[in-house]
């Protein structure tokens, strides 16, 4: 059976097809990647942006097409914070529904922190009696997933992204450090309105702000899912590559190796939100997983399938 999984983020739509023969390890067979920023303007304008939603239509119907061209019998979809959040949402799934031959979902911020959840424990080798904590900081929102042996999961979804917080924010470029300080109060203060008591001893990082974070840490000179994946960095280190992109400017940023350049202009907002995860959380490791919803798309369909 060969699966198409499509993930319609605030600011990248991803698709990914796998060949799941044999009920073994799914084969990749596409890994297809672009940033569109159908967030843009969400935050403000409770809107989507006209421009924005036509690239993302666009990239949905090309994406689905490659698909079924490897021969995807299915294509499982998720839409996140962007389209939660839009008033004009519906009319957006109904024109990828005529124009692209797709039925895409609106997922709640639970269910995307369960499928981040799914693909961090499927894609890595974990001791699952750690005390986990899962991140997923996307354009429009950030999902956090609690996980200790013997309980149950404890999930919660923020609305804190690297877009959004850019659009509220940051005014200069680089960034100053009053608008650095501003979106590090921002995030301090979301954390600080959750009652977890909850000390984790490892913090696994997925999706586009912390894999980009790998391959800049790592000094990678081209981006590569498997150097990156699973690559484990301190703290300190997430802090030193903070650092260094609040000192560049907006070109200097999509200058750098393995920096995809649509990317280059929310990446502080987003390595900041990572920043102050873990020093609220007091975890001083982090594990990158390359592996993100998408991934847990394909996880809870093959599950379904052999139960059913």
């Amino acid at each position: 059976m060969k699966l198409g999984a499509l993930d319609v983020g605030t600011n990248t739509v991803l698709m990914l097809v796998v060949d799941c023969a044999d009920g073994g390890q799914p084969k990749t067979l596409a890994e297809l990647t672009r940033i569109t920023r159908l967030g843009r303007g969400v935050d403000r304008t409770g809107h989507l942006d006209p421009g924005s939603a036509a690239r993302t239509l666009e990239a949905i119907t090309e994406f689905a097409a490659r698909a079924r061209e490897l021969g995807a019998e299915r294509i499982v979809t998720a839409a996140t914070s962007a389209l939660r959040d839009a008033h004009d949402g519906a009319a957006f799934i109904a024109r990828v529904k005529d124009e692209a031959g797709i039925e895409l979902e609106i997922i709640s911020g639970e269910v995307e922190a369960q499928l981040s959840y799914l693909a961090s424990v499927r894609g890595l080798n974990l001791d699952l009696s750690t005390d986990l904590l899962i991140i997923d900081i996307g354009g429009g929102s950030t999902e956090l997933i609690a996980a200790s042996a013997g309980t149950p999961l404890k999930l919660v979804s923020l609305e804190i992204g690297s877009v959004r917080l850019t659009e509220r924010f940051i005014r200069h470029d680089p960034p100053s450090a009053d608008e650095n300080r501003e979106m590090e109060r921002a995030v301090d203060e979301m954390l600080g309105s959750l009652d977890w008591q909850f000390r984790p001893t490892l913090a696994v990082g997925i999706a586009g702000t912390v894999t980009t974070l790998g391959a800049i840490a790592l000094n990678l000179e081209h981006y590569d899912h498997a150097a990156v994946h699973g690559a484990q960095l301190e703290r300190c280190r997430v802090l030193e590559v903070l650092e260094r992109l609040r000192a560049l400017n907006l070109e200097q940023r999509k200058a750098l190796p393995a920096m995809l350049p649509e990317r280059a202009d929310v990446i502080i907002a987003g390595v900041t939100i990572l920043d102050r995860l873990l020093a609220h959380f007091a975890v001083e490791r982090l594990v990158v997983s390359d592996q993100g919803v998408r991934w847990g798309l394909i996880w809870r369909e093959l599950e379904r399938s052999r139960s059913s």
